[in-house]
């Protein structure tokens, strides 16, 4: 026993296995219930964005869709691999101890929750960054964004994320057995080492939302302008308006669920202050509903379900291109000699009208 004492691995040298179990909210059948609403939410909702994106011909649209699939992937899998890990131990008492002596199972678990935890957080800004680029500069990403590109963007994301759950693999911070003894996360505290890894975790999840909600405040602004202008009867905006509403509830629930663990995480290494393990686990179940509430932003808020809730608006108006006319018309005279002719004054009354294929061959003839 001496021994073992004297060998005790880092993930259990602050709390030890076994704990005194009490059949509370985090007994199975919560987690049981938790797990499985979340899985069956995330596959219905990744049922609804591949029949869209089949259907789909506009290329922003496409783009936006892979990210919120890269999204819908995070959540199901982020709630697969922790739901299994927890509804287990609350289904057999496992004593992770003599289950896991070199705290192999018990750093996956830990690398697992801040990978999926903050993999949401960054797509939400990726999706923001993007959308605001796409309605305030359309003509700037307009041959760029691609499936591919928009793919690679969404491993990148994956990429940033499972670095940073690795940190503690190479000293930076560590991975600890967590109270009730279901569950594996970093170690918040204020020693250097770990208060670093605390606040890698939680600025970087609180600067997600804060891009988020700039860019997202801009874009809803600017749409708003395109919709209630002088031109909103030239302009398409059911797409546009239905990316915005999915990405406005998809920052509202993250900011929900994940800002009072961030805060809280941030507030308790700078402080000092011994962790409140009940404050810990009521946040963790916060952000940890993200991944539940997430899915249903997509199944709900498609043009479809828009349409019904709001029949009165006309759905069949041009396009948000016409957000900035003069860089439209400004291009078109240059690909076209019929624009040119028009900014002389042959074609006054149709000035921001874009002209058809013949309609160019026509104007172009000799």
């Amino acid at each position: 026993m001496n021994n073992s004492n004297e060998t005790t691995p880092v993930c259990f040298s602050i709390n030890n296995p076994p704990f005194q179990y009490k059949n509370s909210i985090a007994s199975a059948n919560y987690s049981i219930i938790f797990a499985t609403l979340g899985l069956i939410s995330n596959l219905i909702a990744f049922v609804v964005l591949l029949k869209t994106f089949q259907s789909t011909h506009s290329r922003s649209r496409s783009s936006f869709l892979i990210f919120l699939g890269g999204l819908v992937v995070t959540d199901f899998m982020g709630l697969l691999v922790t739901g299994c890990i927890v509804v287990s131990f609350h289904l057999t008492q496992f004593n992770w101890r003599k289950l896991d002596p070199h705290c192999i199972f018990c750093n996956f678990m830990g690398m697992s929750m801040v990978f999926y935890g903050l993999c949401p957080l960054l797509l939400g800004a990726t999706m923001a960054v993007e959308r605001f680029v796409g309605i305030n500069r359309p003509f700037s990403r307009s041959t760029s964004m691609s499936k591919t590109r928009a793919m690679s963007i969404v491993l990148m994301v994956w990429t940033v994320a499972g670095s940073i759950s690795l940190l503690p693999q190479v000293g930076v911070g560590s991975y600890h057995m967590q109270i009730p003894g279901s569950w594996c996360f970093f170690n918040i505290s204020s020693e250097a080492s770990d208060m670093a890894f605390c606040l890698i975790f939680s600025l970087m999840g609180l600067l997600s939302i804060a891009v988020s909600f700039l860019l997202n405040t801009v874009s809803v602004v600017t749409l708003v302008k395109v919709c209630c202008g002088q031109d909103a009867m030239q302009r398409r905006r059911d797409y546009e308006v239905e990316m915005m509403v999915q990405l406005i509830w998809i920052m509202m629930i993250a900011s929900i669920c994940w800002c009072p663990l961030l805060v809280f995480i941030a507030q308790t290494v700078l402080s000092g202050e011994k962790l409140q393990i009940r404050y810990l686990l009521l946040f963790i179940r916060f952000a940890t509903w993200n991944q539940i509430l997430d899915p249903w932003v997509y199944i709900l808020f498609r043009r479809a379900v828009l349409k019904r809730l709001f029949p009165s608006w006309d759905w069949s108006r041009g396009s948000i291109r016409t957000l900035h006319p003069s860089n439209l018309v400004g291009t078109m005279r240059r690909l076209t000699r019929g624009s040119v002719w028009e900014h002389e004054g042959g074609m006054s009354k149709d000035k921001y009208r874009p002209h058809s294929f013949n309609e160019r061959a026509s104007l172009s003839a000799p």
